[in-house]
Formats: structure tokens, C-alpha cells, sequence
């Protein structure tokens, strides 16, 4: 494992990389797309639930065209407001999971004296959900939306983050892409987390250290 310098703070995607995001949207995807013809705005069959996790990490109105391309842009706002609220709802009937390990190392990282945020590009009420319900807000000094902060990248959501806080050395931890990217072009070291499942090839390219379970984030820290 490559050990990385000492960082002021780590900033952590959320789907992918601190959550399991299929024990949640399994069911939410079902339930959309039942609205969804219920409602006569898509009346084919539900595409395949890989589609909405391989676009995960994506913006929103980016995600539908994939997952959806035929949609009609009433359909597309229509699967935003719907899937907010069955996330919601479903997240408040205990369904979702944190991968194992995440509060141990979260709590680990906080012993070290690093500060620890969330970068998303998802809706805030959700972003800021998971970690409330699943008992870990507390251990964030902030929570980043694209959803509450309209950017229009996640390059641009850790830019506004690290100048909201000062922040001089980080890590940019997650799954994706745009990850790598935010990390890259904020002049941040990149760990890569491979092991969601639903990347596509190529996409930790760039990476400064890839794991493979969450606990292994400590073993990129220097030896105290």
C-alpha cells in the first residue's frame, strides 16, 4: 500500500465510498419506475438497476439521460423528486447499509487529528441523510452537495469546500471519475475505492493509492 504525506483533512465521496448505496437502491429504483408508469410519464419496462449504479457519481440530470435516454424531460424531474423520496423514506425504515469498517476508520482518522468532510454530487437532504441515520454526522466538519450548492462539477463542489475551510493538504477518497478528477485538479492526493463493484474500467486511473476494503485508508497514512 502506498503511504501518502500526512493530510490536514480527507474529504470522502458518499455512494461508493462510505455507503452501499445497492442495499439502499434496489428497492428506491423499483418503486420509481412503478411511479413512473403509474403516472404515464415512462411507460416501458424498468431499465436495469446496473445502469442507474454505473451512473452513480454523476449529476443528477446526468444520470437520467442515461439511465433513461427515451425519457421525456418531464419523466427525468419527475424520477429526481421520486427517487429523493423514497431514498428518504427508505433510509428511514433502516434499509442501507455503511461498508464495514467505516465508523472504526472514520473515528481512527479523527484520533490522528484529521478533519473529515463529504463531497457529493447527490441531492442534500439525502447527502446529508445517510450519515445522520446511519450515526456518523458527527464525525464530519462539513457535508458538500452538488444538490444544496448547484455546482456544476465536483471539481468546482471541493474547490468551494476547501476555501469554505481552509483547508491546505487533503485527500480525496471515492470510487469514480469525477473523484480522481476533483482530487486531481484541486492539488489533492487521490485514493481510489475499489470496492463498490459498479466502476467502470479505467476509472481510479490517476489514483495516488487504490484500496480494496474501507480500513486499508489507514494503512496509507505514515506510521505515527
Amino acid at each position: 500500500m502506498n503511504r501518502l504525506p500526512l493530510p490536514e483533512a480527507v474529504i470522502f465521496d458518499l455512494d461508493g465510498t462510505l455507503f452501499r448505496t445497492e442495499t439502499l437502491l434496489e428497492t428506491v429504483h423499483r418503486r420509481v419506475f412503478e411511479t413512473l408508469r403509474h403516472e404515464r410519464l415512462y411507460l416501458k419496462e424498468t431499465p436495469p438497476i446496473e445502469k442507474l449504479l454505473g451512473s452513480l457519481g454523476m449529476l443528477l440530470e446526468d444520470i437520467w439521460k442515461r439511465v433513461m435516454p427515451d425519457g421525456s424531460p418531464e419523466a427525468h424531474a419527475r424520477a429526481n423528486e421520486l427517487l429523493l423520496q423514497y431514498e428518504i423514506e427508505e433510509l428511514t425504515l433502516g434499509r442501507g447499509s455503511l461498508y464495514p469498517g467505516v465508523k472504526e476508520t472514520l473515528n481512527a482518522l479523527r484520533g490522528r487529528g484529521i478533519r473529515l468532510f463529504i463531497a457529493s454530487n447527490g441531492l442534500e437532504p439525502y447527502v446529508k441523510g445517510v450519515p445522520e441515520v446511519k450515526g456518523i454526522a458527527g464525525l464530519f466538519e462539513g457535508t458538500y452537495s452538488a444538490g444544496e450548492f448547484g455546482t456544476a462539477s465536483k471539481v468546482d463542489l471541493v474547490r468551494r469546500l476547501l476555501d469554505t475551510f481552509e483547508v491546505k493538504s487533503a485527500w480525496m477518497v471515492g470510487d469514480r471519475s469525477s473523484d480522481v478528477e476533483a482530487g486531481k485538479k484541486n492539488g489533492l492526493a487521490v485514493v481510489g475505492c475499489d470496492y463498490a463493484g459498479f466502476r467502470r474500467e479505467g476509472e481510479l486511473d490517476g489514483s495516488d493509492a487504490v484500496i480494496r476494503a474501507f480500513p486499508e485508508l489507514l494503512e496509507c497514512l505514515p506510521e505515527a
